[in-house]
């Protein structure tokens, strides 16, 4: 049975199912269900009644399902990331643990639901027979990360849940300067009401003062920059970043990608394509469609292909000892954009 996240919170509180299936690009709110999961279940005790399990030991899967947990009248098994719902398109066929896996849940359900609550959490599932073998017989949720919308919202809940004020502009600023990652967002958001206080306002300023900036936020700050040629503001954002001890061969590396898909957002716009597509943006990354739009206005075709060039050079030569990371950045930032 497939859920939703919201649905899967209300089943836990009603009744705990014998098996799940969470998946997804959210690990924060995956990490959530678990947690409630296991509260519900009770008393817990590592090795008798808990039992946590991965890649490296699944094949001991069907034996601990099939033991019992002494003492305890069920157990509460996890496994993370455990390579059994990977599908191989060239294979008719799973790997012999799919297989045996597959096969077991099928034929021993009674067993299952009289004495595990079996959970399978991963960062990505293919529907393949194990999968196929969960929607038939438990719970199977699809935990996504949230778009910006939504992370808004729940930023909000929780500045009224603290009793602080913010409005959604604020909160939208936080969203793209601190990423779309919920777990760093609810800690910078924590952070922010400290600050402000019950009956307090959160502010733009405020943000600004004590929110730490993803890199890839930097650098839409240092290209904005670039594309008005003020280098001086430029050379400025690099410096915070190398201030902020972030690694010059990240910074590299970040640049370079950032370029690129203002490349393919200026080849996306002149032949009439999905920038999105185009970009490969994720569901919650399409607010940075109007961001890389503008600055591919700022740069010609051909700018952007000696700066995309000379950023490969520079990550070469830099390996090779030719030339100082830093010193390269900066020579080509002030030679491509003044």
């Amino acid at each position: 049975m497939d859920l939703s996240y919201d649905a899967l919170n209300k089943s836990i509180q009603t009744e705990l199912k014998s098996m799940y299936l969470l998946y997804g690009g959210e690990q924060y709110l995956i990490d959530t269900c678990v947690n409630k999961i296991k509260k519900c279940f009770g008393e817990l005790l590592l090795g008798i009644n808990y039992i946590l399990l991965d890649e490296s030991n699944v094949d001991n899967l069907i034996s601990d399902i099939e033991m019992p947990a002494f003492g305890y009248d069920k157990k509460l098994i996890v496994v993370r990331n455990s390579g059994l719902f990977k599908k191989d398109g060239r294979k008719k066929t799973g790997t012999p643990i799919q297989e045996k896996v597959t096969e077991f849940i099928k034929n021993n359900i009674d067993i299952i639901n009289e004495s595990v609550v079996l959970v399978f959490v991963e960062s990505e599932a293919d529907k393949n027979s194990v999968f196929e073998a969960i929607s038939n017989n438990g719970i199977v949720c699809n935990i996504e990360e949230l778009k910006p919308i939504q992370l808004v919202k729940k930023l909000k809940q929780i500045c009224n849940l603290y009793k602080v004020n913010c409005d959604e502009v604020t909160l939208n600023y936080l969203v793209e300067i601190a990423g779309t990652n919920l777990e760093i967002l609810i800690n910078e958001i924590r952070k922010l009401i400290e600050y402000a206080g019950i009956d307090g306002t959160i502010t733009i300023k405020d943000v600004n003062c004590l929110s730490i900036k993803q890199i890839d936020s930097v650098i839409f700050e240092l290209t904005d920059n670039l594309a008005i040629r003020k280098i001086d503001k430029a050379l400025e954002v690099l410096d915070n970043l190398i201030y902020q001890k972030e690694a010059l061969q990240k910074i590299l590396i970040t640049l370079y990608n950032h370029f690129k898909k203002i490349y393919l957002c200026s080849i996306a716009v002149q032949n009439n394509k999905d920038i999105v597509n185009s970009l490969s943006l994720r569901p919650n990354q399409t607010f940075l469609v109007t961001k890389y739009r503008k600055q591919a206005s700022y740069f010609k075709m051909d700018e952007l292909r000696k700066i995309l060039n000379a950023l490969i050079d520079l990550d070469y030569n830099s390996k090779n000892g030719k030339i100082d990371i830093d010193v390269g950045l900066r020579s080509i930032l002030c030679r491509y954009c003044s």
